[in-house]
């Protein structure tokens, strides 16, 4: 019998101000690791949606995605055995401000604004290859219309 394979889709943040980028540390199966805010998205949600829920999730912050920075396919073998392939939407967009009464989702243990090159330095300590990728892509002004994305309105269903 045949399984289908299906990737696990998420969206992921990219955001820069002042130079810096906004960083979450989580705990993770595989230790203390860095993320962009990131996270699953959820049935019945467009890739923006999700984009704006996982953000807050993880940062109390509000963010408008404004453009995508890409798609990225990634393959992680766990420790476990797990073979996990993620489909990731990184966005880029406008960080609003955080809500004061709201905390930092499960697992999430701060936030961290760093530079480029700390971004960089702290490779080993991220939670996919991913991570860079979507900043180095961003720096390099990668940006495409949201209108790419297309919704069907039974995504809502």
């Amino acid at each position: 019998m045949n399984i289908r394979w299906k990737p696990n889709v998420t969206v992921a943040a990219v955001i820069e101000r002042d130079g810096r980028f906004l960083l979450v540390e989580e705990h993770t199966p595989d230790g203390l690791q860095l993320n962009n805010p990131a996270g699953h998205l959820d049935r019945g949600e467009t890739p923006i949606q999700g984009c704006r829920r996982e953000t807050r999730e993880e940062t109390t912050h509000a963010f408008e995605p404004t453009a995508l920075v890409g798609v990225y396919l990634s393959r992680q073998q766990k420790a476990d055995g797990k073979d996990i392939t993620y489909l990731r939407f990184a966005f880029c967009g406008e960080l609003g401000a955080a809500d004061p009464s709201l905390s930092l989702d499960h697992g999430i243990v701060r936030t961290v604004w760093m530079t480029a090159d700390e971004v960089r330095a702290s490779a080993p300590r991220h939670r996919s290859s991913v991570v860079l990728k979507c900043i180095e892509d961003y720096l390099a002004g990668q940006r495409f219309s949201l209108e790419l994305l297309v919704c069907d309105a039974s995504v809502g269903l």
